[in-house]
C-alpha cells in the first residue's frame, strides 16, 4: 500500500499556508525578524522589546496542542513571523517542493488576508511574493496551484468584505486567484453574517468555500450549504443529522476530510470517532487533506494510509477518494479530465 499510495496523483484542496512553515522554516523567519516591532495598527499583544526570537525547544512546544483554541493561538503565532513578500515566496515554494514529493499534481491553498489586514499590513506586497513562489514552484515542479482568500469568521462581516475586494483585485493581476473561505471559531461567527459576502463573490466569478462542523454542530453545515458554499471543509459533525446526510449524499458537496487535523485540535477525540468510513459508506464525496500539515505532523500520504491502516481502505477505495479531490477541485474541466486520466492509468 506505501507504494500504491506515493503513486497516486493527487489533489490537496484544505491546506493553509501559513500552516506550512515547517520548524526549520519558522526558526529561520525568526531569526530574521527577532526584535522587530508591531507592524502598524497590529492589534495583537506582543512584548514591548517586539517578536521575541524562538528557540528550537518553543517551537517545537508551539507546535503541541490540547485544543482548538490552542491550535488557534498557536497558528496566530506563526503568522506573526511572516512579515515580509520574500517570506511569503520562501514559504509558498516550499509548499510546492513538499507536494510534488507526495506526488501531489493540483493544491489549492487559502492564505489568509484577514490576518494580514488584521495585523495592519498591506496585502497587496506580501501576496505578490507569493505569487513569486508560485510560479517558481509550477516552474521548477510541475504543480498547479490556486489561491482561495481566507476570511477569518471570528473577525467579522467587515473583514470579510475586505478579504473580498482585495481578492477581486488580486484575481485581475492574477488567474490563480480561485475563490474566498471562511475559516477560524465557527461558534463565535455563523455563516448567516456572511450571506452578502458570498453572493458579491459569487457575481463576480469567485468560487466559495466553508469551514464548518468542525468545532460546531450540524446547523454550522447546514448554514455553510444555505449561503452557497461549494465545499464544506471538515464536516465532523455531519454525522450526527441524517437529513444532512442525506442531502450531501444526494447532492455531492464535496467534504475535505482532515482526519489527523481533528484529532490535534481534539474536535474528533478519537480516531475510531472519527466519521470517514461512514461518509464513505454512505456516499459522501469525501477526500482526504492536511489542513495545517507543518503544525500537525501530518502529510497527503499520511492522510491516505491512516485510511486504509485505521478505517480499513482498500486500494481501489482510495483511489476513488483520490479521483474525488480532482473532480471537487475548481480547475477548468479539460486540466480535470487529463488529471483523471493520469489517476485512471496507476495500477491497483
Amino acid at each position: 500500500m506505501p507504494d500504491f499510495i506515493q503513486s497516486l496523483p493527487k489533489a490537496e484542496l484544505h491546506l493553509h499556508l501559513e500552516g506550512t512553515i515547517e520548524p526549520e522554516t519558522l526558526l529561520e523567519l525568526s531569526r530574521r525578524h527577532a526584535g522587530a516591532l508591531p507592524l502598524p495598527g497590529n492589534r495583537y499583544e506582543q512584548p514591548p522589546g517586539g517578536l521575541p526570537h524562538l528557540t528550537q525547544e518553543e517551537i517545537a512546544q508551539l507546535y503541541q496542542y490540547k485544543n482548538f483554541h490552542g491550535f488557534l493561538m498557536a497558528f496566530k503565532t506563526v503568522s506573526e513571523r511572516l512579515r515580509t513578500p520574500e517570506d511569503y515566496e520562501l514559504v509558498t515554494y516550499k509548499l510546492m517542493q513538499r507536494l510534488h514529493a507526495e506526488n501531489v499534481y493540483h493544491a489549492e491553498v487559502y492564505i489568509s488576508a484577514g490576518i494580514v489586514h488584521w495585523r495592519g499590513q498591506a496585502f497587496a506586497p506580501v501576496f505578490e511574493g507569493a505569487e513569486r513562489g508560485r510560479k517558481r514552484g509550477e516552474k521548477d515542479f510541475g504543480i498547479s496551484l490556486l489561491w482561495i482568500f481566507d476570511a477569518v469568521r471570528h473577525f467579522g462581516a467587515q473583514p470579510a468584505q475586505r478579504v473580498l475586494e482585495e481578492a477581486i483585485r488580486c484575481r485581475e493581476k492574477s488567474e490563480a486567484v480561485i475563490g474566498i473561505g471562511i475559516g477560524g471559531d465557527e461558534q463565535r461567527a455563523p455563516a448567516e453574517m456572511f450571506r452578502d459576502v458570498f453572493r458579491t463573490a459569487r457575481e463576480h466569478g469567485l468560487r466559495l468555500t466553508a469551514h464548518a462542523g468542525e468545532s460546531a454542530g450540524p446547523e454550522s453545515i447546514w448554514a455553510a450549504i444555505n449561503i452557497g458554499a461549494e465545499r464544506i471543509g471538515h464536516s465532523l459533525t455531519a454525522v450526527h443529522d441524517e437529513e444532512l446526510m442525506a442531502v450531501l449524499a444526494e447532492r455531492q458537496i464535496p467534504l475535505e476530510i482532515c482526519v489527523t487535523s481533528n484529532l490535534k485540535t481534539q474536535c474528533c477525540k478519537s480516531v475510531s470517532q472519527h466519521p470517514l468510513r461512514k461518509y464513505f459508506d454512505a456516499g459522501l464525496m469525501v477526500s482526504l487533506h492536511t489542513d495545517d500539515p507543518a503544525m500537525f505532523g501530518a502529510s497527503m500520504n499520511g492522510e491516505y494510509r491512516l485510511a486504509g491502516s485505521e478505517f480499513g481502505f482498500s486500494n481501489d477505495e482510495l483511489h476513488e477518494v483520490a479521483r474525488n479531490g480532482f473532480e471537487a477541485s475548481f480547475l477548468p474541466e479539460k486540466r480535470k479530465i487529463k488529471l483523471l486520466d493520469r489517476i485512471d492509468g496507476v495500477r491497483r
